[in-house]
């Protein structure tokens, strides 16, 4: 089973995805990131996004569960997925 998640941030797309055999994977604008290999109820995974002017931001992603897979994706420790109602 394969579940994805995607957001665009600052016209840059991230994209999680979780398999539950195969491990999850961060993507960046198509680039792989970070993976995690093999079954896991929790995991996180790490990345980096280059702005447009340079700067440097932080990707941390949360994901896990045991009925239903949740993501959290959070750029410099703030939360933007899913967004904040």
């Amino acid at each position: 089973m394969k579940k994805t998640f995607r957001i665009t941030y600052e016209g840059h797309q991230i994209e999680v995805e979780n398999r539950w055999f195969n491990g999850e994977k961060l993507y960046v604008d198509g680039e792989l990131q970070d993976e995690n290999l093999g079954l896991a109820l929790r995991a996180t995974l790490a990345g980096v996004l280059t702005t447009n002017n340079g700067e440097r931001k932080r990707i941390k992603v949360a994901i896990g569960g045991f009925f239903k897979i949740h993501c959290k994706i959070f750029i410099d420790n703030k939360l933007i997925f899913p967004e904040e109602r």
